[in-house]
């Protein structure tokens, strides 16, 4: 049942079958709670970690990775064995602790319930464990408790609960007992219930149990987090991809190779054990290491930007996202409530131009006179007045801090802008009785013994009543208008002035409180305090945006990522936020309502326009991500509640709020920010798309090479010459490319312009983008240069042809993981030196490649003959031919590109 919010309290108690002044009796407790089970949220579906850990060993790359360890264990060659295992392990390992972690949502979403919570039972209050409760149960709350289930609110003294978590709304939200109308209201605008896992923040109330367990909001959350099933990033599936590519390959290769020596009449022992070697030649088998070591260390990178990496594939999948859906409060916003408009007295004073000098450190401490209205010194000081928020200056220090509620903080800010600091106020205007705020009248008075304040003109009065409020309940207890230092009687065409300026500010997603004053002769009891009020004027607040959201945003659409602004805050707010950033320029908004009344086909086709969605519920999160994955995009969600969890998890980058994100948040994403800021979103973008470059340069360079010598070995027997490699010659080969040089690719810093261009197909394989035609036509290159050495060294009877081969081939390497750094800038361009760890690691491949070549126990070990010096050189040379013949190709693309 989801109306108890449009029934009255004593329906909803008579429909529960409970008396609230005295509570369930026993025996009835007992019962409901066979029927309904306990208040707890049930752990179903989740991964073991045994599953977990056979899933890190079963994608075909590792797979196809154990099986050449195990052959190269036949061949009797230990230390290849024990480093390729080392490296299966090792990145097994790691994905493991990765996955196991964000397996923890569910813990961190049951530490959200109550323990003990206090309940009428029987005529009496007892205090009972939260997992006990039932439907019907009368549950007392006061502020710092948790709300131990859902229920309607029956009692009501000034109860605020803080419910972002759910609703993504900044503010406590007041309670009240009566009911309320409109079918299937967001939670947000669900005034009179509570909801599970919210904290209570000031007041006190008593609320009859709707719901427990999983069927509580709280319980629905965590089944749709159960339900959610988290799909391979993109690098994975590329690279089991990939690995389905190099397993035909290397077994046909390793057949054609066979099939050639047996043909040749060698032993079938000897051309089995090179058939095998051949196929293992073809793994890249430092991919997996290059790939753990460059996510890494592109986790590193970003965690000082402040984004913190909890899976290491969500470090390349953002750069391949094509839809940022983004929270407002904290993330596209500051979090933090600020006055920017006045209206009073016919007049608009905009805070945001205000003078820079009128600072919150003080600005009457420095003897700044304020320029503005009296009118605006009035409205302020009477907001700073009828107010709880206090300044805190740190001793012998300049900085200033704020405490209490968020709105009333910002109008002691703006007050302290104007010239009059809280303390000053609160000591000169002593503050004698007050009527706290209450949800129903939706305002509060103080009232403050006469005093003089330089700037405040008030008139003369033994005390004074400052009031705030919603605009429409103070005008309704006003009588006259403050204009120009004296009072005017509120005439029609006034109360249509200040409600067409209240309308018009909230139509920019504004929050507007009004202040009235009324000079005292005396202290009336009670209500008498709010009538005959002299209205003064309007405070406008709003949430501002970032200052770096902007810029961001621009970049983000600059790079072909589309923003939406996904929120539970107010639409009109969400529309006037999102316009400011650039994220909408229609102004079109889905509500959660309006959403709930659509299709998926209609959603899909809205989810094409607008993007702007705004009190959204938990299901509303999960369901825009699933359509827009349906459509095609690589999606990243931010959000920092508990009922951002499922979200989070479903979408291909989960993004929680390192500062105001729960703990649930937090273990169902891939990256958690540390500064709560949209701007490091597309930072770790740009970071993204810079190691999926990377990887996929690895993959061009390696393979390719591979291909290289895979086709020497192929072409030689062709040729009638005998096979040109020996096996350990071709892992010294792999060690040093795929080893050394790889691990050097893995740090290429970013390509200039990488944020100017759109992101890459969501279903383009690795090999795409010309990378598999380059691959195909460099590797022959290769294996045209050094079989075509050896093949002339053959004919010439030289006896070090074969270690000719074998020479040029890693020279050739050296060459062609300089020449890939760039797809088509220029090496020159690029600079030699942009990454020393690959220069440096070309010149060492490059000398432990002469130290085989010329230290005699290498050369019996790798069974090389002895070169001379112009053999050498011719080597090199060759070998440096692959880099001209890249720096040609890459001018031609350039050209075709004009």
């Amino acid at each position: 049942m989801s109306d108890w919010y449009q029934r009255t309290t004593d329906d909803a108690l008579q429909t529960l079958g409970v008396d609230a002044s005295r509570g369930l009796d026993d025996s009835g407790a007992a019962r409901r709670l066979a029927e309904s089970g306990p208040n707890v949220l049930i752990d179903s579906g989740m991964k073991s970690p045994w599953r977990i850990l056979w899933e890190q060993f079963s994608a075909t790359m590792v797979l196809i990775l154990i099986i050449a360890a195990l052959v190269s264990g036949l061949l009797g060659r230990v230390n290849e064995t024990v480093s390729i295992l080392a490296i299966v392990v090792l990145f097994g390992l790691l994905g493991f602790a990765q996955e196991y972690r964000a397996e923890k949502a569910l813990a961190a979403l049951k530490k959200m319930a109550a323990p003990q919570v206090r309940v009428r039972r029987g005529g009496g209050v007892r205090q009972l464990p939260a997992r006990d409760l039932v439907p019907g149960d009368i549950v007392l709350l006061e502020a710092g408790n948790i709300v131990p289930a859902d229920g309607r609110i029956i009692e009501s003294a000034a109860l605020a609960i803080q419910e972002s978590m759910l609703t993504g709304e900044s503010e406590p939200a007041a309670k009240i007992t009566a009911p309320l109308s409109g079918d299937d209201l967001p939670l947000g605008d669900r005034h009179n219930m509570a909801y599970m896992g919210t904290l209570v923040t000031g007041g006190r109330g008593a609320l009859v149990v709707t719901a427990t367990g999983m069927r509580a909001e709280l319980g629905r959350i965590a089944a749709a987090l159960q339900s959610v099933h988290e799909t391979q990033t993109p690098l994975q599936v590329r690279l089991d991809q990939l690995g389905q590519w190099l397993a035909v390959a290397g077994l046909a290769a390793a057949a054609l190779v066979m099939g050639l020596g047996l043909l040749r009449g060698d032993g079938l022992r000897e051309t089995f054990l090179l058939g095998v070697s051949v196929a293992v030649a073809v793994v890249p088998e430092g991919l997996p290491a290059v790939v753990t070591f460059t996510l890494a260390l592109g986790a590193r990178r970003l965690l000082k930007r402040q984004a913190l990496i909890r899976k290491l594939p969500a470090v390349e999948t953002l750069g391949a996202v094509t839809v940022i859906c983004s929270d407002k409060t904290g993330t596209l916003t500051e979090n933090r409530m600020t006055v920017v408009m006045l209206d009073a007295a016919g007049h608009r004073l905009d805070m945001q131009e205000l003078d820079p000098r009128h600072a919150l450190a003080g600005a009457a401490r420095d003897g700044v006179t304020s320029p503005v209205n009296p009118a605006f010194m009035l409205l302020v000081g009477g907001g700073a007045l009828c107010n709880d928020a206090s300044l805190r200056h740190e001793p012998g220090g300049t900085e200033t801090h704020v405490l209490g509620d968020p709105t009333e903080a910002a109008m002691v800010v703006a007050a302290a802008r104007l010239g009059l600091l809280k303390d000053e106020l609160d000591r000169r205007l002593e503050r004698v009785a007050e009527l706290p705020f209450d949800s129903e009248r939706k305002r509060m008075t103080t009232v403050h013994r006469a005093g003089i304040v330089p700037g405040l003109d008030l008139p003369a009065a033994p005390y004074v009543a400052f009031t705030k409020g919603a605009v429409d309940g103070i005008l309704g207890a006003t009588a006259q208008v403050w204009m120009e230092g004296h009072v005017e009687p509120l005439t029609a065409a006034w109360r249509t002035r200040i409600e067409s300026s209240n309308d018009d500010l909230a139509a920019r997603g504004m929050r507007v409180l009004g202040v009235a004053f009324r000079p005292l002769a005396a202290i009336p009891d009670g209500s008498a305090l709010e009538q005959d009020l002299i209205f003064v004027g309007l405070i406008a607040l709003i949430d501002p945006p970032r200052a770096e959201a902007q810029a961001a945003v621009q970049t983000s659409r600059d790079a072909g990522i589309r923003p939406i602004m996904i929120t539970g805050d107010h639409p009109l707010t969400a529309r006037a936020i999102a316009g400011q950033l650039g994220i909408t320029a229609d102004g079109a908004v889905v509500s959660g309502q309006a959403l709930n009344a659509m299709s998926d086909a209609e959603l899909s086709a809205a989810l094409g326009e607008v993007s702007v969605f705004a009190r959204v519920s938990p299901a509303h999160k999960l369901r825009i991500v699933e359509a827009l994955q349906a459509r095609g995009h690589i999606v990243a969600m931010t959000g920092d509640g508990v009922n951002d969890a499922p979200a989070l998890r479903r979408a291909d980058i989960g993004v929680a709020m390192g500062i105001t994100g729960t703990d649930v948040s937090k273990q169902a994403s891939d990256m958690v920010l540390l500064d709560d800021n949209f701007a490091t979103i597309v930072a770790a973008v740009a970071e993204g798309r810079t190691i999926y470059n990377n990887v996929r340069r690895f993959v061009k360079f390696s393979v390719g090479g591979n291909i290289g010598k895979i086709a020497v070995m192929v072409l030689a027997p062709l040729l009638g010459m005998p096979l040109p490699l020996l096996p350990l010659q071709l892992l010294w080969l792999n060690l040093l490319t795929d080893g050394l040089l790889g691990l050097g690719l893995g740090v290429e810093p970013s390509e200039v312009g990488v944020m100017r261009r759109p992101p890459r197909p969501p279903g383009e394989s690795i090999l795409g983008d010309g990378t598999g035609a380059h691959m195909a036509w460099l590797g022959a290159f290769i294996a045209l240069l050094a079989g075509g050495a050896g093949w002339l060294y053959w004919m010439a009877g030289q006896p070090g042809w074969q270690t000719m081969v074998f020479s040029t081939l890693a020279f050739a390497q050296v060459a062609q993981a300089l020449a890939v750094r760039s797809a088509r800038a220029s090496l020159l361009r690029v600079g030699l030196l942009t990454n020393k760890p690959l220069a440096l690691l070309a010149a060492l491949v490059g000398l432990l490649q002469l130290a085989v070549l010329f230290i005699p126990p290498l050369q019996v070990f790798f069974h090389v003959m002895p070169l001379g010096v112009l053999d050498i050189a011719i080597s090199m040379g060759l070998g440096s031919l692959v880099l001209w013949a890249s720096e040609l190709e890459k001018a031609v693309l350039r050209l075709r590109c004009r």
